[in-house]
């Protein structure tokens, strides 16, 4: 009985598939020692001995073995009982002995333990007994399965060079993989970039991509990373890479988290597994930052920072608010030393945002002063859940985009939303995510799914790669082609240590995610966090009409701070580069800033 329960317990301590980085999984490496202490249970009653005879990995035994339970204290313990090899009526335990180790049987409560004591307890024994090395082996080994099934849960690799780069990288590069979820079944990739500048003394930051579903290398190769790809002399086969002098990791490390599972080369065991919704990938990333500062404790000083972009702006509200509630809670460990965050183009509100692409638009004068009037009045402000029974405003608002009922009922009302179509309306042919660049033909392909994050619908993989070398014209979207060429190489998934058969092809946005938006603001979440010591840094580009920035500078005057610094400009080498506005609630500290012309993927 008492083994049985350690079974369960040693199964349940397991990760259910914990796979290596040559494709091969863990838990049957286990299964010889699983077998043969299922075997040792199998040979033995419930109660009283039964004789041994024959042991996996040895044969028929050249001596005698008894196993059996003996009832002490409403407890079970099992023994094993091997005669002298000699003369067995002459070598009886000394009497003293024998009444010390009953006396200790009885005193201690083995429910507890893992093992009992006379189980690990073996001067009783023939030392020289072939049996005794192979039971001592048994348990050396079921304590290893405990111990390595905790570290089983980290993978990681210093990448020295990369496919595209000529010589050894100038930064230090380890990718890898931490086990999160509660079978630690959900593998979530990560690049981590030390920071080039004092790695020690330097922030910490864990960048999240939105989407969601947008693999965090667009982080690492488009944004803020140190290398990219060089676009300019790419011919249409194996691209290069260039360094970014803008890089953030010149004064800061930067772990690049492929989240929520299914994104990047993350990758779960079981289909199950890769349903997930808002909550749960908050969790996962947040279980995840736990794990991967324990394996990396030398960071546990840094200040730490949670960042991300678009979509990421209902998740790291959701972070941050688990960190700061970790941190007070007694016996959570490890404290993190967390400072702040950090949003770019930040999804807050889905009704809100939704709501201010109407004024943005008559703001870049894509609307006449004489529709936005009439707009405004007759919907009374309200753009996205429309009264189905007010025709005026309908009427009005099919002149700037289509209006199409989408089957979703909310509050027993029949809701509407917007979407930018190729036709004679006011937003047509625009790139939404910057209304001053070129609409792609192969961005707008799936424009019913225009939601928050333009890296969702902007290409189509296999017409992408059919492009010819020069088009016609500029699209930023061409600049994805060599992250789909240079992530799906074979040299690349090596030098990224990739675990064979995980992932069979790499998208820099996952459409397919089971995943569901269940939380619809973090407002709430930035309200909290404003009663803490935390510095926050929010920026809009200021042509982005996905999440525009009007609608990013209402929830933030809703949150009632002081006024720290009044807006203004700010200056980068003597250019105009945006406009900022501070607020302050005691400790609290949040800086708002536009970004002139550019586009959600486009960080400072």
């Amino acid at each position: 009985m008492f083994l049985r329960e350690a079974a369960s317990a040693i199964q349940k301590q397991l990760p259910k598939r914990q796979c290596t980085s040559t494709g091969s999984c863990g838990r049957w490496v286990y299964a010889p020692f699983l077998l043969l202490l299922v075997f040792l249970i199998s040979t033995q009653s419930v109660l009283g001995g039964q004789s041994v005879k024959y042991l996996p990995g040895y044969g028929e035994l050249p001596f005698e073995l008894e196993t059996g339970y003996v009832s002490v204290n409403e407890s079970e313990l099992f023994d094993y009982f091997i005669p002298s090899q000699g003369d067995p009526q002459e070598k009886n335990i000394p009497e003293e002995t024998e009444r010390n180790m009953a006396t200790e049987r009885k005193s201690d409560h083995y429910s507890s333990q893992l093992f009992p004591k006379n189980l690990l307890h073996n001067s009783h024994f023939n030392t020289n007994s072939p049996l005794l090395s192979t039971l001592n082996v048994l348990q050396l080994l079921l304590v290893l399965v405990l111990c390595t099934s905790t570290f089983a849960a980290f993978s990681q690799s210093i990448v020295k060079t990369l496919p595209g780069y000529a010589g050894d990288l100038p930064f230090k590069l380890e990718t890898g993989y931490v086990s999160v979820g509660e079978w630690n079944d959900v593998h979530l990739f990560y690049y981590f970039i030390e920071s080039e500048g004092d790695p020690d003394l330097d922030p910490l930051i864990l960048w999240l991509t939105g989407g969601p579903g947008c693999s965090s290398f667009c982080g690492l190769a488009y944004e803020i990373g140190p290398i990219q790809f060089d676009t300019e002399h790419f011919d249409g086969k194996f691209p290069n890479l260039t360094l970014n002098p803008f890089s953030w990791t010149k004064v800061a490390s930067i772990i690049f988290l492929d989240a929520p599972v299914g994104t990047g080369f993350s990758y779960a065991d079981y289909a199950e597994s890769y349903v997930v919704d808002d909550l749960l990938a908050a969790t996962d990333n947040y279980n995840f930052l736990l794990k991967w500062l324990m394996d990396h404790p030398k960071f546990l000083s840094n200040k730490l920072y949670v960042g991300g972009d678009s979509y990421s702006g209902i998740i790291v509200p959701i972070i941050v608010q688990k960190i700061y509630d970790g941190n007070s809670e007694v016996g959570v460990q490890p404290l993190l030393n967390l400072q702040g965050y950090i949003l770019g183009n930040p999804l807050t509100s889905e009704h809100d945002d939704k709501n201010a692409r109407i004024e943005f638009a008559h703001r870049l004068a894509l609307l006449s002063d004489k529709l936005y009037k009439s707009i405004k009045h007759n919907c009374h402000g309200e753009y996205v859940n429309i009264d189905p029974n007010n025709a005026p405003c309908i009427k009005d608002l099919t002149l700037v985009t289509e209006v199409r009922k989408k089957g979703l009922i909310m509050q027993e009302m029949t809701a509407f939303v917007f979407v930018v179509l190729v036709s004679k309306h006011c937003l047509a042919n625009l790139d939404t995510a910057q209304i001053l660049e070129p609409n792609c033909a192969y961005a707008s392909r799936n424009s019913s799914k225009l939601k928050w994050d333009r890296r969702l619908i902007e290409e189509e993989p296999t017409d992408l790669l059919l492009l010819p070398v020069v088009p016609k014209f500029w699209c930023r979207i061409y600049n994805y082609i060599p992250s789909y060429i240079w992530a799906n190489d074979e040299r690349v998934r090596q030098a990224l240590r990739i675990r064979k058969g995980t992932i069979e092809k790499w998208v820099r946005c996952n459409e397919s995610l089971s995943y569901t938006e269940d939380v619809f603001t973090s407002l709430d979440y930035h309200r909290n966090l404003s009663h803490t010591s935390l510095r926050a840094l929010v920026y809009s580009g200021d042509h982005d009409m996905l999440v525009p920035y009007l609608g990013t500078h209402k929830w933030i005057e809703a949150l009632n701070l002081t006024v720290d610094d009044e807006w203004r400009p700010w200056f980068v080498d003597g250019q105009n580069g945006g406009y900022t506005m501070s607020y302050v609630n005691n400790g609290y500290h949040l800086t708002f800033a536009t970004i002139k012309a550019r586009k959600k993927t486009q960080p400072i």
